[in-house]
């Protein structure tokens, strides 16, 4: 699961507390952005900020480029704890892990038939 949380978290506590207090839908404006939805969603953890507008929001919120760097190596290294250590199985691994499953189990029955037992 990929994880935006420290750089959403970053995000709306600099609009939020910014002199301007720009609502999400100004931010957006700002950015370059037709409405307001694209800034709700990364405040939400949807999404991320695209790189090429990093430097824009650095200077719009007035966010120290170092800060701005680290919430979102932060959220990488947390994206991939996720996928290394934390996440379960997706689709593909189970389908995967189910085909070799099952040419094991052929291959034992055919193992099994031209021998002639019963595998006792």
């Amino acid at each position: 699961m990929r994880c935006f949380k420290n750089i959403a978290q970053l995000i709306r506590t600099r609009r939020m507390n910014h002199p301007k207090g720009y609502s999400q839908s100004e931010l957006s404006h700002l950015l370059g952005y037709k409405n307001g939805q694209f800034i709700s969603n990364v405040e939400r953890a949807l999404c991320n900020i695209p790189l090429k507008m990093l430097k824009r929001v650095s200077e719009v919120l007035d966010i120290p480029s170092e800060e701005l760097k680290n919430a979102i190596l932060r959220d990488q290294e947390e994206t991939l704890n996720n996928y290394l250590y934390n996440q379960k199985a997706s689709k593909k691994d189970k389908d995967v892990s189910s085909t070799a499953t099952d040419l094991a189990k052929s291959a034992l029955a055919a193992e099994l038939s031209a021998t002639g037992t019963d595998g006792i």
